[in-house]
């Protein structure tokens, strides 16, 4: 704590001195709301919403509210539960928008029963966010029991159910769910070609447990909802082929490269290098030359060999970075991501861009086509559509700067209702893991003796596995949770402080479960912890740790370490792993930690702000795309709510009209010099007119702006004889709306595709010494507009020609109720006189854009 810190107290100390008085009134009205009966306790729920009906606030009637949940939550026959003032201190943040962070054991569950029904007040639906299904169907049941004993109504969103249940589930005033089917609910909602379809209210209020995990850890990797491509899987296979068959490299002369002033030429060994610490695999100059003899091409490089390139990077990331049962599992013959973060399978999301087909060739299991995305959002993107938000957790203070950046919500530390009474050692440092491992299996064995129960923390699945085979052999029994076992995980958490218990954990799995100590375990010093190395975040260490010595129980916890872990390998100082070699210890002889402490920590903040800036990168890209999304989204629920569009098709007459000639006239020309000929098929192939004639004394007085009007008319006259055609006006709103849903869908997914490509390529600005986002967001306006005009012209095209099959025709021949088909135009053989124009060659009617972009988009 530094000098300011101690005189006039931190930040979290001064927020909860404001909101005691608050706690105060709260606790001022149990004695009142003992004494009603449970009707009269009911009652204060209708009461409450005719005051905001009235005008009153929330925050008005917070005490009232958060006493009557405290009263009900511990009678008997509800939950037999009494809200603690710090749950009362966590509840008040929670309701300002904020995040709680409270200890593990605190009671956060109940907590959270607060701020969910003073908002479901207002009748616009609370979600509660848990990590798992587990945990949303637990506490939907077991916290609901207050919800409707005050008559609220509560819902949970699982992963097995159908629409209407989801539906059903929304309409709830509270909501339980996992963040993966809140978003992917709200994708899908932007999908339905009737509102009807649509399963979500508006984004109201969130509460979000353990916020961290989901808003931080969780939030590397976007929903994705996609739809399976044609491109055929076999490159993936033979890819794997060839980087199976690779040596592993290094660079001779690396520093001497590096150095500007040596201008030295890098040399290597080896077919490919591996970057540890950068997360990167690249081929060397000979795995270059094995590459072009294997696919038998003359130069790897070359852009026709870049779908090539991408398949062997994916091939070499896939076998040589990513790893089985530390990065993915393989699940019932798929490949299952594996949260680094809480150790959980994250089944239903895959890895973008090839790189999971690449790790289903690796692993020998069927590669599923390279998929098309339909849909997607980071769950920053996502929450922050929220119009309130807030979170809980037990470690949230290490990342409070991307809390408040990215998500505008600060932390407030809430303190604990008994003093911490757990005792955290000192971490005790092994120059190898197996001295380690050895060190760990002895300290186990020694807990054990005496029944106290113990808690292993591993980084990776595999280490979990390598330390159980260790125990076995020892003859210690114990039990292994990790993301293979993901079913059993909040069964066998909850056993972990019973006499004798033995329990390895993957990082924090089965987080959410509440761990209690079993008889006469607190005389033999509580729940052990051991982390079997320090993870790459601070925080990820402190959940581990906060496993015991819930509500003032005893317990320890230690760290045990080695300079063979990754953490120290690649982001430890050379200067200490030097000292250490140069003291020759012994594998089993601990080191001084107090010499490494600092090392530890160093090399933890710098991945954490490594880490940090990648998610914030990720995030100002998909920024701008987000706010594009924002525009679709709510042009289709626009169209999706029945709003009359026919002055929206009017407007995109109009607008493409003008377009249309403004790309094949410039102002400049004399009416002599249009060319008809181009202008008409341009036209054409948008509005079926035919040709357009001009007779040579109207074209001497006509101008560019009489011309738009006159083609403007004549569009509408053709769009009204349409409507007449289809004769219903009722059927042709309805077409309309039908049509222009799904263009938008379809060219929005175009434009995801290619917004994802350009992406890819865009680092390559930074050669050119030019700003790689600043270059993205010029570009990607420039493809949203592109895209809207091909809204315009698609929804033109398919409603100009669309024809209503009748009923004796459509029990004749089987077809779709829309054709496409254009017969509203007699159509004449084309005659070329010109030679073929090349799609990026200029447009020949001087409009100086290419031709794929001018007349030849429609070609």
């Amino acid at each position: 704590m530094g000098l300011l810190e101690k005189i006039f107290g931190n930040y979290s100390e001064k927020e909860i001195k404001k909101i005691k008085p608050i706690v105060s009134k709260i606790e001022a009205l149990g004695p009142e709301y003992e004494k009603l009966s449970d009707e009269e306790l009911r009652g204060k729920t209708q009461e409450f919403k005719d005051r905001l009906a009235k005008g009153e606030t929330l925050d008005d009637i917070l005490p009232e509210a958060y006493a009557v949940v405290r009263e009900a939550a511990s009678r008997p026959h509800v939950l037999n539960m009494r809200h603690f003032p710090v749950q009362l201190m966590g509840g008040i943040v929670m309701h300002q928008g904020r995040i709680a962070e409270m200890r593990t054991g605190e009671g956060k569950t109940l907590v959270a029963t607060l701020p969910a029904y003073l908002n479901a007040l207002e009748g616009k639906g609370v979600h509660v966010v848990t990590v798992n299904d587990y945990l949303a169907q637990r506490d939907s049941e077991w916290m609901g029991e207050v919800f409707r004993f005050l008559g609220l109504t509560v819902g949970c969103i699982l992963n097995s159910m159908d629409n209407n249940e989801r539906r059903a589930a929304y309409a709830c005033d509270i909501t339980y769910g996992t963040n993966n089917e809140f978003g992917f609910d709200y994708l899908r909602d932007n999908m339905v070609v009737r509102k009807e379809s649509m399963v979500q209210r508006d984004l109201h209020f969130a509460i979000i447990d353990e916020v961290d995990s989901v808003l931080i850890d969780e939030a590397r990797t976007p929903l994705i909802i996609s739809g399976s491509g044609s491109k055929s899987t076999d490159l993936y296979r033979v890819a794997d082929l060839f980087v199976k068959q690779l040596k592993k490299g290094r660079i001779l002369n690396e520093e001497e490269a590096m150095n500007p002033l040596m201008k030295e030429e890098l040399q290597e060994e080896g077919d490919y290098i591996l970057d540890e610490k950068a997360k990167s695999v690249v081929l060397t100059q000979e795995g270059i030359a094995k590459a072009e003899k294997f696919f038998n091409v003359d130069n790897l490089s070359d852009p026709e060999n870049l779908e090539l390139q991408h398949h062997i990077n994916n091939a070499l990331k896939a076998n040589y970075n990513m790893h089985l049962d530390k990065d993915y599992v393989v699940h019932e013959g798929e490949i299952v991501i594996v949260d680094e973060f809480t150790g959980r399978m994250m089944p239903g999301r895959r890895y973008s861009d090839g790189l999971h087909q690449a790790i289903e060739a690796k692993e020998n299991v069927q590669v599923r086509r390279e998929s098309k995305t339909l849909a997607t959002i980071t769950f920053q993107n996502y929450f922050n559509k929220y119009k309130k938000k807030c979170g809980m957790t037990g470690t949230a203070k290490t990342e409070e700067d991307e809390f408040r950046n990215i998500y505008g919500m600060d932390v407030v530390e809430i303190p604990t209702n008994k003093p911490v009474a757990r005792k955290d050692l000192q971490d005790v440092v092994y120059r190898t893991e197996a001295g380690k491992f050895r060190a760990v299996v002895r300290d186990i064995a020694e807990a054990h003796a005496k029944g106290q129960p113990v808690l292993v923390g591993t980084v990776t699945i595999d280490k979990s596995e390598e330390l159980s085979k260790l125990l076995k052999r020892e003859g210690i029994p114990h039990q292994v949770l990790n993301a293979k076992y993901h079913a059993k995980e909040a069964e066998i958490v909850a056993l972990a402080g019973q006499m004798n218990a033995v329990t390895i954990a993957t990082n924090m799995a089965g987080r959410g479960t509440d761990i209690k100590l079993g008889e006469g375990v607190a005389e033999l010093g509580g729940l052990k912890i051991i982390g079997t190395e320090r993870h790459e975040s601070r925080r990820i260490d402190n959940q581990l740790r906060g496993r015991a010595g819930r509500q003032g129980d005893p317990g320890e916890s230690r760290f045990y370490i080695s300079l063979e872990d990754d953490l120290m390998r690649l982001f430890g100082s050379e200067k200490t792993m030097k000292l250490v070699d140069a003291m020759g210890m012994d594998e089993d002889e601990p080191i001084e930690a107090g010499m490494l402490t600092k090392a530890i920590e160093n090399a933890q903040k710098k991945v954490e702000g490594n880490n940090f800036a990648v998610r914030k990168h990720l995030l100002e890209y998909d920024q701008v795309m987000n706010e594009q999304r924002e525009v679709i989204y709510g042009e289709r629920k626009r169209v999706l709510y029945g709003e009359n569009l026919r002055d929206s098709i009017m407007g995109m007459i109009s607008q493409t009209i003008d377009r249309i000639i403004d790309a094949h006239i410039s102002d400049e020309q004399m009416p002599e010099e249009w060319d008809m000929n181009a202008l008409s098929e341009s036209f054409s192939a948008i509005i079926p007119v035919g040709r357009i004639n001009i007779k040579e004394d109207a074209l001497e007085k006509m101008t560019k702006d009489k011309l738009k009007e006159n083609l403007k008319k004549l569009g509408v006259q053709l769009y009204e004889l349409k409507e007449k055609e289809i004769g219903d006006e009722e059927r042709m709103r309805e077409l309309e709306r039908v049509v222009m849903l799904r263009v938008i869908d379809q060219k929005w997914m175009d434009h995801i595709d290619d917004m994802d490509q350009m992406r890819q390529g865009i680092g390559l600005h930074a050669y050119a010494q030019r700003n790689p986002l600043i270059e993205y967001k010029f570009a990607a306006y420039d493809m949203f507009e592109e895209m809207s005009n091909h809204i315009q012209e698609d929804t033109l095209k398919i409603l100009y020609r669309v024809r209503i099959e009748t009923e004796a025709k459509r029990e004749e021949v089987q077809k779709p109720m829309f054709t496409n088909k254009d017969d509203s135009a007699v159509k004449q053989p084309k005659k070329r006189a010109e030679e073929k124009v090349g799609r990026n060659d200029p447009c020949p009617c001087g409009s100086g854009k290419k031709y794929k972009q001018c007349c030849g988009r429609n070609a």
